[in-house]
């Protein structure tokens, strides 16, 4: 009897198995990438101002500017006169966020859902869409006063096509099948809207509601500049005027941390309302 040698199974899974590969930069953690980001950009911008490379009237330094911010901090925190002013923005800021999601998703669904939307409301709301905004501050200002009004419409008039588009395009976003599947099942027109396209595009529409997040702040201060008011907008064309570009870069980045707290108010909404969607642009999350 011969002894037969019996090699064993090859596994080739490793090599029959697809690994995506990271690279190094994606494997650093997002706070380092930060930081480091950070760091970067503070330095050139202090070996600009050293180098005297633009004028120090027009690029203060860093520290000048911090120093400022810190000044601005204490008057917020003490209630002085720029509270009012920050909360005056603030609320021009929520009204029009909250018109523009009221205007933009009735309009969404108007072109996602019918045939008359898409074909003749569209093309309105596209070429509007590419006329320059802030040609309408003096028009808002004109039809609605120098008040807080003009520019909450401004606001809303800039960040209500995102969010048109974001809807109408969550709403062609539903799986063919599961439209087979409802119209099978003979469920109507509003059944199948509110059961099976919303719920199926809520990550457009909320992708929608971040773009607007970001262009409100803008058509508020824009609707500042151009049509008077006693918000932010108006603290920073009066620091322009003076030359204080220290106090108007601290009044930018102030501006920007309520933008940044608009738009993470949304993204932590999409998170608990679609929270079987996840985004990725690369791999590490940390």
């Amino acid at each position: 009897m011969t002894d037969v040698n019996v090699a064993p199974a090859r596994d080739d899974s490793e090599d029959t198995v697809w690994v995506e590969e990271v690279s190094f930069i994606d494997r650093v953690p997002r706070s380092v990438s930060m930081i480091f980001v950070f760091v970067v950009f503070i330095a050139l911008w202090q070996l600009t101002h050293a180098l005297a490379l633009v004028s120090p009237i027009i690029l203060p330094s860093p520290g000048e500017t911090f120093g400022d911010m810190l000044f601005v901090g204490h008057n917020l925190l003490t209630g002085g006169y720029m509270l009012p002013a920050l909360w005056i923005t603030i609320l021009e800021v929520i009204y029009g966020f909250a018109l523009a999601i009221a205007i933009g998703f009735s309009l969404g669904v108007l072109v996602g859902e019918t045939a008359f939307g898409e074909r003749a409301i569209m093309p309105y709301l596209v070429a509007i869409d590419t006329m320059p905004k802030v040609a309408f501050a003096p028009l808002f200002v004109a039809w609605l006063g120098f008040g807080i009004e003009s520019k909450v419409a401004l606001a809303a008039f800039i960040a209500t096509f995102p969010i048109v588009v974001g809807t109408a395009a969550g709403l062609h976003a539903a799986d063919e099948n599961a439209r087979m599947l409802f119209k099978t099942m003979g469920a109507s027109r509003m059944q199948t809207l509110i059961k099976m396209k919303l719920p199926a595009g809520l990550p457009q529409i909320f992708t929608g509601l971040k773009i607007g997040a970001v262009g409100v702040m803008a058509g508020a201060i824009t609707g500042e500049f151009l049509g008077g008011g006693k918000g932010f907008g108006e603290l920073i064309r009066v620091a322009a005027s003076q030359l204080n570009t220290p106090r108007v870069f601290s009044l930018i980045l102030y501006l920007s941390l309520v933008g940044l707290t608009l738009y993470a108010l949304v993204t932590f909404a999409q998170r608990k309302i679609v929270f079987w969607h996840k985004e990725r642009v690369g791999v590490s999350e940390h």
